[in-house]
């Protein structure tokens, strides 16, 4: 039998031709390294000189007016998410204009802000929300010098094994833990916790704690917030379509300073405090320093390495967190445009780095405020040099008026934007589209309500990871039978690429079918498969041997080069006159091989 390799007699020039070798060290840095130093690269790095050069008057009232509208948006979610973190109000304020700054310079799509949210103020709280704002700082450094790493080095790539429907469960036990941990504000109750379990349990146990007026407040304010949605939906003339939209944006504003107006009045003029209040509010700027990398909490010194320690797996889930919310918001709102991951995770690696300079907590971007963002009409990033603007006169001149807002108000707004976070839509759309997705999705949601949020994400991603590779290690062959030349032929056709743990599953396979027409000439067409390993090399080996030991024909029909050359390393005289790569098997028959195209019986 020939091969079809053609390879010289010689065995010296055979090992040569089959031999692998990996790229030159120099070679694989030139290709990596070339053209990042040219002025396209400058451009694509530096979106602000693409768009700038380029702006027009006529767009400067919308920007501003876009700007203000997020502004009016994330002071009051500022305040909330700082309690989600158990920390100060002054800090989720802190954590909101230099994200805007940075994202103006950086930043790729128009839409998106990015500052405090409510998953990563959550897990912020699950780590270091006990430990002291010092280690909530350095964990903003660490994630963005972690996310800066990831998008200098491309590794982007590993949220895309994040599948949908682990997101959407994530999503949506994210939201119901956070709605469940304001429960003890907007009832006025005593407690710490902000985690699903511990937060129900509390509201059982101080039930008989429960504030009135506090609950009143906050249903209210959840009521009203909800109206006040509807509000763009208003019908009449187009100026009352605009008041109508207007109002929609701002809700969270007017929800706040009502809750606070209401404040005032009772306690300076009536005399009376029905609600629990916000309290002081540090006033002034953050200081401009480096992040803490020492810290001394409860008597005892910590150097950076534990510091570090203590963040725990923060270092990973967080980094992941914030990227994955940040590329799926910029991809919401590209409108089909291209979205440069790599560049959307330089400008949120560095809004977290210059952040912690500023005392912020991680941030990420935010799907609520770049909602607001696109619906006021803004034209370009400028609009978040008015929202950081905002954020910075409200933090030298506003803090004052802060003491008066009403936590049980807080606790309605955050309340509020959670009811739209649980991914009902996501489960109806998984179970019409392919109902196992629901597996994964309600594992994760359980999974992230019982042992929180990065231990649900991991569990999540696992069982998608586990139902992949139980496919691929379960290829489809299909057999075809075929009598070419009066010899019968088994054609074995492998719809996939061949990885370790699918090879003891194809050997079974082909022998089983062998057995059953023991004088049929055995076709294994490699047409699909591109690429094979050292496993399932040294698999195919056993099985062409014990093919060999029953008397029995195999022929390796087209397979490429690359896995032909795989298995010639590992037993070259074993396979060297298997492989043929005709485009008729009737050529291969009369030489006493047989081989057989597509028709017949199909078994799965």
């Amino acid at each position: 039998m020939q091969s079809t390799l053609n390879m010289p007699q010689d065995s010296k020039s055979n090992d040569d031709d089959i031999s692998e070798s990996f790229p030159h060290l120099g070679q694989l840095l030139s290709t990596c390294s070339h053209g990042f130093f040219t002025r396209k690269q400058l451009f694509k790095r530096l979106p602000v000189l693409q768009w700038l050069p380029a702006y027009k008057l006529e767009y400067l009232v919308d920007d501003i007016v876009a700007g203000l509208s997020v502004a009016l948006t994330v002071i009051p979610q500022g305040i909330a998410y700082a309690a989600i973190a158990n920390l100060d109000p002054q800090y989720g304020l802190y954590s909101s204009f230099m994200g805007c700054f940075v994202y103006f310079i950086l930043g790729s799509c128009k839409d998106v802000t990015i500052g405090p949210t409510a998953i990563m103020a959550l897990m912020v709280q699950a780590h270091v929300g006990n430990t002291g704002v010092e280690f909530a700082i350095l964990s903003a450094f660490v994630t963005g010098c972690m996310i800066l790493l990831l998008g200098v080095l491309n590794i982007g790539f590993l949220v895309q094994f994040i599948s949908f429907p682990v997101t959407a469960g994530f999503t949506s036990a994210a939201a119901i833990t956070i709605a469940s941990g304001q429960m003890k504000s907007l009832l006025g109750i005593p407690g710490q916790s902000n985690e699903f379990l511990d937060s129900w349990i509390n509201v059982f146990e101080h039930w008989r704690d429960i504030r009135l007026w506090d609950c009143v407040l906050g249903v209210s304010t959840i009521v009203v917030l909800l109206i006040l949605m509807q509000m763009k939906n208003i019908k009449g003339s187009n100026c009352w379509r605009i008041v109508g939209r207007y109002i929609t944006l701002s809700r969270n504003a007017i929800a706040v300073i009502s809750g606070s107006l209401l404040a005032y009045v009772l306690s300076d003029v009536g005399n009376v405090q029905p609600f629990l209040l916000t309290g002081n509010v540090t006033p002034g700027l953050p200081p401009f320093q480096p992040p803490p990398f020492t810290t001394t909490l409860h008597g005892r010194a910590y150097s950076f390495s534990e510091m570090i320690a203590e963040l725990g797996s923060s270092l990973i889930t967080l980094p992941l967190i914030a990227v994955l919310e940040s590329i799926a918001i910029a991809k919401a709102f590209s409108k089909g445009k291209a979205i440069d991951a790599t560049q959307e995770m330089i400008a949120l690696g560095i809004s977290n780095i210059l952040g912690s300079f500023v005392s912020s907590m991680p941030v990420t971007g935010s799907f609520t405020r770049s909602a607001v963002n696109n619906n006021s009409g803004v034209r370009t990033q400028l609009g978040g040099i008015t929202t950081g603007v905002v954020v910075l006169l409200a933090l030298g001149l506003l803090t004052e008026s802060f003491y008066y807002i009403p936590k049980s108000t807080l606790a309605g707004v955050i309340i509020a934007a959670m009811l739209f976070m649980v991914e009902f839509h996501a489960a109806a759309e998984i179970w019409r589209t392919k109902r196992v997705d629901i597996i994964p999705m309600i594992s994760t949601l359980i999974a992230c309500l019982l042992l929180g949020l990065e231990y649900g994400m991991l569990v999540g991603i696992g069982i998608n990871i586990c139902f992949v590779l139980y496919q691929i290690s379960r290829p489809i062959v299909i057999p075809l039978h075929l009598t070419i030349e009066g010899k019968d032929v088994l054609i074995l056709q492998v719809d996939q690429g061949l990885v370790y743990s699918a090879a003891e599953y194809l050997k079974h396979f082909v022998l089983k079918q062998a057995t059953k027409q023991a004088d049929a000439i055995i076709v294994l067409d490699g047409s699909h498969i591109s690429s094979v390993d050292t496993t399932v090399a040294k698999v195919l080996v056993n099985m062409v041997q014990d093919m060999r030991d029953t008397d029995r024909r195999i022929v390796f029909w087209k397979w490429n080069r690359s896995a032909q050359c795989t298995l010639l390393r590992m037993e070259r005289e074993l396979f060297q006159n298997l492989f043929r790569n005709e485009d008729k098997l009737d050529a291969i028959i009369k030489e006493g091989f047989t081989h057989q195209p597509i028709t017949v019986k199909v078994d799965v």
